[in-house]
C-alpha cells in the first residue's frame, strides 16, 4: 500500500456489497501517540514501522462516521467527535483533534439528517459521538436527533464507566432521550447485525453488514491502526480491559482473514476499509478501495 495513505485521514470513500452500499464518511482526524497510545510497542518498533507516522511521529487516526444504504434507506454507524479542535500537548497520548466534517460528507454522500433512520453506536467514547449530542446554532436538538440512537444494552447500563475518553454528564443527558438499546445478534437494519465485543469499553459493538457474496465487520475500536493487525497484543491505552481486548483483536483479526471479509477500521488513516492477508512476517491490512 502506498505509505502515504497511511499518514494522512481518510477521504470519502464507497464499497457495494452486494445491495448495499457502505461510505466513509470524514469528520476530522486525531494523533495518536504511537508510544503513549499503544502499549507494548516499543521505540524499535517505531523505527521499522516509521511509514505508519506523520512528520511529528504520531500515529494519524481518522474521525468520521460509516454509512449504511440499502434499498432507498440508510442508516449511520458512528457520529464522529463533531465541530471541536484541540492542539497537540507535548508529552501527552493524543496530539491535534480536529472536526467537524460529517455534515458536509453527509451532504456530498446525497443525505440529510433526516434520511438517517437510525444511528448505531460502537462505544461510548466522544470521538464516535459527537454530531449526536452537538446541538447546532439556533437549532434546538441535536444534529442526528431525527433518529433513535441505538447502543448496545451493556454499554449503556455501563455508561458511567466508560473512562477517560467517555462523555460528561451533559453528554449523556443530552443522548437519553433518543437512546434504545439492542442485543447481540440483533438484526438492526436490512442485513446489518450487533456483535458485542467487550474490552474496549463494556459493552464495544461490532456491526456485521451481509451484503451476500461479502460481509463487512465494522469493528470501532477493536483495533486503532493497521499495524496493529500483526501485533494484537498491543492494547490500546484506553482499553478498559486489555486481557479482553486483546482476545476481541484476536477474534475480529481471524475473522477478516477469511475469504470475503472485509473490515472497516474507522481511524485507519486513509485505509480505512481493508482486509487481513498473510504478509511476510504474519498477517498485514491490505486496503480494498472496490
Amino acid at each position: 500500500m502506498s505509505s502515504e495513505r497511511l499518514r494522512r485521514p481518510a477521504v470519502p470513500r464507497s464499497l457495494r456489497l452486494g445491495e448495499t452500499t457502505v461510505t466513509y464518511l470524514p469528520d476530522g482526524a486525531v494523533q495518536l501517540s504511537p508510544l503513549g497510545w499503544l502499549r507494548g510497542s516499543t521505540e524499535a518498533d517505531w523505527r521499522r514501522y516509521a511509514d505508519h507516522l506523520d512528520a511529528d511521529g504520531y500515529l494519524t487516526g481518522s474521525i468520521g462516521g460509516l454509512l449504511v444504504e440499502r434499498d432507498g434507506r440508510a442508516l449511520l454507524i458512528d457520529a464522529g467527535v463533531g465541530p471541536v479542535t484541540a492542539p497537540a500537548v507535548p508529552g501527552a497520548r493524543v496530539g491535534a483533534l480536529t472536526g467537524g466534517g460529517l455534515p458536509a460528507s453527509l451532504a456530498a454522500a446525497g443525505r440529510t439528517p433526516a434520511d438517517i433512520e437510525a444511528v448505531a453506536f460502537t462505544h461510548l467514547h466522544i470521538d464516535h459521538l459527537g454530531w449526536a449530542a452537538h446541538v447546532p446554532a439556533g437549532a434546538g436538538r441535536p444534529f442526528l436527533a431525527d433518529a433513535p440512537y441505538l447502543f448496545a444494552g451493556p454499554e449503556w447500563r455501563e455508561r458511567a464507566h466508560a473512562g477517560d475518553e467517555g462523555p460528561g454528564d451533559a453528554v449523556l443527558a443530552a443522548l437519553e432521550p433518543f437512546v434504545r438499546t439492542v442485543t447481540d445478534g440483533e438484526e438492526i437494519f436490512p442485513g446489518v447485525r450487533v456483535r458485542l465485543g467487550a474490552g474496549h469499553t463494556s459493552g464495544h459493538t461490532t456491526y456485521e453488514i451481509d451484503g451476500g457474496d461479502r460481509r463487512l465487520l465494522a469493528f470501532g475500536d477493536v483495533l486503532h491502526s493497521p499495524v496493529q493487525v500483526g501485533h494484537p497484543e498491543w492494547y490500546a491505552d484506553a482499553d478498559a480491559d486489555r486481557e479482553a481486548a486483546t482476545r476481541s483483536r484476536r477474534e475480529v483479526i481471524g475473522r477478516l482473514s477469511e475469504p470475503g471479509v472485509v473490515g472497516f477500521g474507522g481511524h485507519f488513516a486513509d485505509v480505512v476499509f481493508g482486509r487481513v492477508a498473510p504478509g511476510q512476517d504474519g498477517p498485514v491490512w491490505q486496503p480494498v478501495d472496490a
